[in-house]
Protein backbone atom coordinates (compact mmCIF):
# COMPACT_ATOMS: atom_id res chain seq x y z
CA UNK A 1 0.00 0.00 0.00
CA UNK A 2 1.50 3.20 -0.53
CA UNK A 3 -0.68 6.87 -0.75
CA UNK A 4 -0.65 9.91 -3.30
CA UNK A 5 -0.91 13.27 -1.29
CA UNK A 6 -3.37 15.45 -2.44
CA UNK A 7 -1.70 18.07 -3.52
CA UNK A 8 0.01 15.77 -6.37
CA UNK A 9 -3.69 14.21 -6.99
CA UNK A 10 -4.14 15.31 -10.70
CA UNK A 11 -4.90 12.92 -12.82
CA UNK A 12 -1.05 13.26 -14.04
CA UNK A 13 0.02 13.98 -10.59
CA UNK A 14 -1.31 9.95 -9.14
CA UNK A 15 0.25 8.36 -11.84
CA UNK A 16 3.82 10.20 -11.49
CA UNK A 17 3.61 9.81 -7.61
CA UNK A 18 2.88 6.05 -7.96
CA UNK A 19 5.40 5.59 -10.59
CA UNK A 20 7.61 7.04 -8.36
CA UNK A 21 6.31 5.04 -4.72
CA UNK A 22 7.08 2.07 -7.15
CA UNK A 23 10.87 2.93 -7.86
CA UNK A 24 11.07 3.44 -4.21
CA UNK A 25 9.29 0.45 -2.94
CA UNK A 26 11.52 -1.26 -5.99
CA UNK A 27 8.38 -3.06 -7.22
CA UNK A 28 5.98 -3.03 -10.73
CA UNK A 29 2.68 -2.95 -8.55
CA UNK A 30 1.01 -2.42 -5.17
CA UNK A 31 -2.35 -4.10 -4.25
CA UNK A 32 -3.89 -0.60 -2.91
CA UNK A 33 -3.48 3.17 -3.83
CA UNK A 34 -4.67 5.84 -1.83
CA UNK A 35 -5.50 9.26 -1.57
CA UNK A 36 -4.18 10.52 1.40
CA UNK A 37 -6.74 13.09 2.34
CA UNK A 38 -8.83 15.69 0.13
CA UNK A 39 -7.48 18.38 -1.25
CA UNK A 40 -8.45 21.58 -4.15
CA UNK A 41 -7.85 18.79 -6.68
CA UNK A 42 -11.34 17.91 -8.01
CA UNK A 43 -12.06 14.01 -7.55
CA UNK A 44 -13.08 13.18 -10.91
CA UNK A 45 -9.32 13.43 -11.97
CA UNK A 46 -8.13 12.02 -9.08
CA UNK A 47 -9.99 8.83 -10.61
CA UNK A 48 -9.14 9.30 -13.79
CA UNK A 49 -5.48 8.61 -12.60
CA UNK A 50 -6.57 5.95 -10.24
CA UNK A 51 -8.42 4.43 -13.43
CA UNK A 52 -4.87 4.93 -15.37
CA UNK A 53 -2.74 3.30 -13.00
CA UNK A 54 -5.42 0.04 -13.07
CA UNK A 55 -5.17 -0.12 -17.06
CA UNK A 56 -1.48 -0.28 -16.82
CA UNK A 57 -1.22 -2.67 -13.78
CA UNK A 58 0.37 -0.58 -11.35
CA UNK A 59 -2.52 -0.58 -8.92
CA UNK A 60 -4.44 -3.79 -7.88
CA UNK A 61 -6.67 -1.50 -6.34
CA UNK A 62 -7.54 2.14 -4.83
CA UNK A 63 -9.24 3.58 -2.12
CA UNK A 64 -9.29 7.18 0.61
CA UNK A 65 -8.29 8.11 3.71
CA UNK A 66 -9.76 10.70 5.93
CA UNK A 67 -12.73 10.95 4.09
CA UNK A 68 -15.71 12.34 5.66
CA UNK A 69 -19.37 10.99 5.15
CA UNK A 70 -20.14 14.23 2.49
CA UNK A 71 -16.87 13.44 0.89
CA UNK A 72 -17.79 9.46 0.45
CA UNK A 73 -20.96 10.48 -0.65
CA UNK A 74 -19.61 12.86 -3.45
CA UNK A 75 -16.76 9.85 -4.29
CA UNK A 76 -19.76 7.55 -5.02
CA UNK A 77 -22.11 10.00 -7.18
CA UNK A 78 -18.95 10.01 -9.48
CA UNK A 79 -18.60 7.39 -12.49
CA UNK A 80 -16.17 4.88 -11.42
CA UNK A 81 -16.15 5.90 -7.73
CA UNK A 82 -18.09 2.80 -6.41
CA UNK A 83 -15.03 1.10 -7.27
CA UNK A 84 -13.26 2.51 -4.21
CA UNK A 85 -12.02 -0.31 -1.63
CA UNK A 86 -11.41 1.26 1.87
CA UNK A 87 -12.17 4.54 3.77
CA UNK A 88 -8.56 4.76 6.45
CA UNK A 89 -9.38 6.85 9.07
CA UNK A 90 -8.67 7.58 12.71
CA UNK A 91 -10.65 4.93 14.96
CA UNK A 92 -10.02 3.18 18.31
CA UNK A 93 -11.06 3.17 21.56
CA UNK A 94 -10.71 6.69 21.88
CA UNK A 95 -11.51 8.40 18.55
CA UNK A 96 -15.33 6.64 18.48
CA UNK A 97 -16.93 9.35 16.24
CA UNK A 98 -17.13 7.67 12.60
CA UNK A 99 -19.71 4.89 14.88
CA UNK A 100 -22.59 8.26 14.72
CA UNK A 101 -22.65 8.73 11.07
CA UNK A 102 -19.36 7.11 8.78
CA UNK A 103 -19.24 3.82 9.86
CA UNK A 104 -22.87 2.69 9.41
CA UNK A 105 -22.65 4.46 5.71
CA UNK A 106 -19.61 2.16 5.07
CA UNK A 107 -21.29 -0.78 6.27
CA UNK A 108 -24.32 0.03 4.08
CA UNK A 109 -22.53 -0.02 1.10
CA UNK A 110 -19.69 -2.47 1.55
CA UNK A 111 -16.66 -0.36 1.96
CA UNK A 112 -14.44 -1.48 4.71
CA UNK A 113 -13.18 0.64 7.09
CA UNK A 114 -9.06 0.87 7.61
CA UNK A 115 -8.82 1.55 11.18
CA UNK A 116 -5.39 3.53 11.57
CA UNK A 117 -3.48 4.05 15.05
CA UNK A 118 -5.74 1.31 16.99
CA UNK A 119 -3.67 1.89 20.43
CA UNK A 120 -3.32 6.11 19.99
CA UNK A 121 -0.01 6.25 19.35
CA UNK A 122 0.35 3.93 22.85
CA UNK A 123 -1.42 5.75 25.34
CA UNK A 124 -4.31 2.98 25.23
CA UNK A 125 -1.40 0.59 26.59
CA UNK A 126 -1.76 2.61 30.02
CA UNK A 127 -5.18 2.80 30.46
CA UNK A 128 -6.70 0.96 33.64
CA UNK A 129 -9.54 -0.50 31.77
CA UNK A 130 -7.69 -1.87 29.00
CA UNK A 131 -4.84 -2.81 31.27
CA UNK A 132 -7.53 -4.72 33.96
CA UNK A 133 -8.85 -6.70 30.68
CA UNK A 134 -5.62 -7.43 29.42
CA UNK A 135 -4.48 -8.93 32.86
CA UNK A 136 -7.46 -11.19 32.99
CA UNK A 137 -6.83 -12.59 29.51
CA UNK A 138 -3.29 -12.83 30.35
CA UNK A 139 -2.74 -10.55 27.61
CA UNK A 140 -1.67 -6.80 26.67
CA UNK A 141 -3.35 -3.37 26.81
CA UNK A 142 -2.38 -3.19 22.80
CA UNK A 143 -4.51 -7.25 21.90
CA UNK A 144 -7.47 -5.58 24.03
CA UNK A 145 -7.62 -2.35 21.97
CA UNK A 146 -7.01 -4.76 18.45
CA UNK A 147 -8.89 -7.74 19.58
CA UNK A 148 -12.05 -4.49 20.17
CA UNK A 149 -11.53 -3.54 16.42
CA UNK A 150 -11.66 -6.93 15.27
CA UNK A 151 -15.59 -7.21 16.80
CA UNK A 152 -16.33 -4.39 14.41
CA UNK A 153 -17.99 -5.27 11.12
CA UNK A 154 -16.53 -4.21 8.20
CA UNK A 155 -13.45 -3.01 9.94
CA UNK A 156 -9.76 -3.72 9.73
CA UNK A 157 -6.69 -2.23 11.74
CA UNK A 158 -3.02 -1.86 10.73
CA UNK A 159 -1.18 -1.50 13.67
CA UNK A 160 2.17 -0.17 13.53
CA UNK A 161 5.44 -1.91 14.04
CA UNK A 162 8.71 -2.28 14.05
CA UNK A 163 9.90 -5.42 15.72
CA UNK A 164 9.46 -9.07 15.48
CA UNK A 165 8.04 -8.98 19.00
CA UNK A 166 5.82 -6.68 18.28
CA UNK A 167 4.53 -8.66 15.04
CA UNK A 168 3.97 -12.20 17.27
CA UNK A 169 2.35 -9.73 19.67
CA UNK A 170 -0.57 -7.98 17.24
CA UNK A 171 -1.09 -11.47 15.22
CA UNK A 172 -1.96 -12.80 18.98
CA UNK A 173 -4.89 -10.19 19.27
CA UNK A 174 -7.08 -12.01 16.62
CA UNK A 175 -7.12 -14.99 18.93
CA UNK A 176 -8.32 -12.86 21.84
CA UNK A 177 -11.95 -13.17 22.54
CA UNK A 178 -13.39 -10.44 24.66
CA UNK A 179 -16.27 -11.44 27.15
CA UNK A 180 -19.27 -9.71 26.93
CA UNK A 181 -18.51 -8.27 30.42
CA UNK A 182 -15.35 -6.77 28.82
CA UNK A 183 -17.24 -5.54 26.00
CA UNK A 184 -19.46 -3.43 28.74
CA UNK A 185 -16.30 -2.01 30.83
CA UNK A 186 -14.63 -0.79 27.42
CA UNK A 187 -17.91 0.86 26.70
CA UNK A 188 -18.49 2.56 29.89
CA UNK A 189 -14.75 3.63 29.82
CA UNK A 190 -15.14 4.97 26.11
CA UNK A 191 -18.47 5.47 25.41
CA UNK A 192 -19.82 6.12 21.66
CA UNK A 193 -20.99 9.33 20.41
CA UNK A 194 -24.11 10.43 21.34
CA UNK A 195 -24.03 12.52 18.01
CA UNK A 196 -22.27 13.87 14.86
CA UNK A 197 -18.82 14.46 15.22
CA UNK A 198 -16.07 16.01 13.03
CA UNK A 199 -13.71 13.26 11.52
CA UNK A 200 -10.22 13.22 13.69
CA UNK A 201 -7.22 13.18 12.07
CA UNK A 202 -3.73 12.19 13.02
Amino acid sequence: MTKVLPGHATRAGTVAACEGSLRRLRTDWVDLYLLHWRGGVPLEETLEGFAALLEAGRIRYWGVSNFDVRDMAELLSLPGGKAVQTDQVLYNLTRRGIEHDLLPTLQEQGIPVMAYSPIEQGRLLRQPTTIAIANRHEATPAQVALAWLMTRDGVTTIPRTGTREHVLENRAAVDLRLTEQDLRMLNQAFPPPRGPQSLEML
